[in-house]
């Protein structure tokens, strides 16, 4: 199985590395990471790096497309730019399009989300409905061949469920325990219905 990670300059890194944790460990799990061109790429803080090796040309079809999110995502949420046109045409042969988080506008740019339930980071359900979505406020949501997360650690539920389609539940739990994912935060915060008025307005305010 090939999944195929598409990255790009100003990702949010757990978008892609939290989903990578956990589809790396399916048995005869071929994961790449991939891009517009060979290269270091940044993150949207420009603190971390990664050289990618594969670009978009030479993935071949994989069976799993996964665009992770990032402030450049709104940057790149157009037809005709260089992943959007490489979503478009893998996601025609792909047995699974995912997305994390505002990668979602890149899937939606693409013509992939036109009509579909699904979800992105709160912040951006506007955007994602004037690709033809029909916004979720749900962590997970799966139509279709289509999986989206929401914002960001949703990547690793929603890598946790692909896995499950997969191969099994049993391996999705194995997979959960090995790298021991058992959320307990101090905080009950994590999402826009608990979240307070004035933590939501922090949040837009640090962020806009």
């Amino acid at each position: 199985m090939l999944t195929a990670i598409a990255l790009y300059e100003g990702l949010t890194v757990l978008d892609a590395i939290g989903p990578y944790a956990v589809l790396s460990h399916v048995p005869d799990a071929d994961v790449v990471f991939c891009a517009e061109k060979r290269g270091r790429l940044s993150d949207d803080n420009g603190l971390l790096h990664i050289e990618v090796e594969t670009d978009f040309g030479e993935i071949g079809r994989p069976d799993v497309v996964l665009v992770p999110g990032g402030g450049a995502s709104r940057l790149l949420d157009k037809p005709g730019t260089p992943i959007v046109e490489w979503i478009r045409e893998a996601h025609q042969h792909s047995t699974w399009t995912t997305s994390v988080c505002t990668g979602a506008l890149l899937l939606g740019a693409a013509g992939v989300l036109d009509g579909l339930d699904a979800t992105t980071h709160w912040m951006f359900y506007d955007n994602l409905a004037a690709f033809g979505a029909n916004p979720t406020a749900e962590r997970v949501v799966h139509r279709g061949k289509v999986i989206t997360a929401a914002g960001v650690s949703a990547g690793i539920d929603m890598a946790l469920y692909l896995v499950g389609q997969i191969a099994g539940d049993e391996t999705a739990q194995a997979i959960q325990l090995g790298i021991e994912y058992d959320p307990q935060p101090p905080y009950d915060s994590g999402s826009p219905a608990k979240a307070s008025p004035e933590i939501r307005e922090l949040v837009r305010s640090l962020n806009g």
